[in-house]
């Protein structure tokens, strides 16, 4: 009997050795979607705002959010001599190591683009010049790294390439730009190429991807310069693809996916479109399109049959009916910005600098609370995060840290 009580010990601490070990922290949560699954979270702010935990205000200039994990805030920053870095904060925000990616982009709009994805005790992460890296999520040391214009046919644009890296079981997947290396599939731990695909040929169009897992297939979505694209994920094959043009061929924005349909949008007045996938995930239709809710990349989100969002050019926020495409309601109560959802409340950060809940039951965009983010500089552009029912801000060289817990 005790040797069997032994036994089982040992299983179990092995399981949950395996669970910590695969820990996942990656752009807009656990699905991508901007759905946090929080919960005992404050429903009202109070006048100022919620407590200000920490901040930490050496980031240099940049645009990537929070990566957090049991152990580490990870995210990205520049020096003023124009390298980016990853930097790992403790949760009490001083810093515990930081790790240089090499030049940035510092032509206009200033510093890293790409928010780390943190994925079995590793830091992945790719710089606006194409460089990629696989880190060391303790201590910050490379593993391995690539660079996608040298060692692929990888091919810069106009403002440096940003994606938010992907991984699926074993495989890590980005988007070169190249003509014959447009999408690669890399092993995550080795770095080594599984697959390469020329896709459309097409320019990376600022797109992080995801991945549609139906039962036969797993299916690689991401947006080109001017394409929806769906690859095999097992071997890169083109399956099928929609032209989305913008002025900018900016795509920014993650697809959203739900029971057989894929949501695709972009700014500059193009909006979105509905696509129905067959059932063996091999061909699409079109279904609506909307030219409403144009987030140029401030995301959306899907709760309970509607869409929410912002515009760009359409400079108001949006709720869509996910079947028909029609615009329910929308309102200016904040700029246009970035949005996610947690515990049944929308939080809103718009391009002013001002960070709102709303409750989407009022079917007005009514907003129940808001302070002004009172750190940082420039754009207010970094996508908002929560985890362990406190608050992620990043406002150029700043982070800031909020408890949004329930009393």
């Amino acid at each position: 009997m005790r040797k069997t009580i032994i036994i089982i010990i040992i299983i179990m601490g092995y399981y949950q050795l395996q669970l910590t070990a695969q820990e996942i922290a990656q752009w807009r949560g656990e699905n991508r979607d901007g759905i946090y699954n929080e919960t005992g979270l404050l429903k009202q702010w109070p006048v100022d705002g919620p407590k200000l935990l920490w901040h930490y205000d050496e980031l240099g200039p940049g645009h990537g959010s929070a990566a957090v994990t049991n152990d580490f805030v990870y995210t990205t920053g520049t020096t003023l001599e124009g390298i980016g870095f990853v930097v790992a904060l403790n949760h009490n925000g001083k810093k515990v190591w930081q790790t240089e990616i090499g030049k940035e982009w510092m032509e206009n709009f200033d510093g890293t683009r790409s928010t780390p994805l943190i994925y079995d005790s590793k830091v992945y992460i790719l710089s606006s010049f194409g460089k990629l890296f696989c880190m060391d999520a303790d201590d910050g040391s490379v593993n391995w790294k690539t660079d996608l214009f040298k060692d692929y046919d990888g091919r810069n644009i106009k403002w440096g390439v940003t994606e938010n890296l992907l991984i699926n079981g074993n495989t890590l997947f980005v988007t070169p730009g190249g003509i014959k290396s447009n999408i690669l599939a890399l092993n995550k731990d080795t770095g080594s190429l599984i697959w390469k695909s020329k896709a459309k040929e097409e320019l990376s169009a600022y797109c992080s991807p995801d991945i549609i897992e139906l039962e036969n297939i797993d299916i690689f979505v991401t947006q080109t310069d001017s394409s929806i694209i769906g690859l095999n994920a097992s071997n890169g094959e083109l399956l099928w693809s929609y032209p989305h043009p913008n002025r900018w061929s900016v795509q920014a924005n993650t697809p959203i996916y739900h029971n057989g349909k894929l949501y695709c949008f972009s700014g500059y007045g193009k909006g979105g479109v509905m696509l129905q996938l067959s059932d063996d995930g091999k061909s699409i239709t079109k279904l609506w399109d909307n030219q409403s809710l144009d987030s140029k990349m401030g995301g959306a989100v899907l709760i309970d049959g509607r869409i929410y969002g912002s515009g760009d050019k359409n400079k108001e926020w949006f709720c869509l009916d996910w079947e028909t495409g029609e615009t329910l309601y929308s309102s200016k109560m904040l700029k246009i910005g970035n949005i996610i959802y947690a515990d049944g409340l929308l939080y809103c950060y718009g391009d002013g600098g001002n960070v709102g809940i709303v409750d989407p039951i009022t079917n007005d965009f009514n907003l129940i609370s808001s302070f002004e983010v009172p750190y940082g500089e420039k754009y207010h552009w970094a996508h908002l995060v929560i985890n362990d029912k406190k608050l992620y801000v990043r406002h150029g060289k700043s982070l800031m840290v909020y408890d949004i817990a329930a009393e």
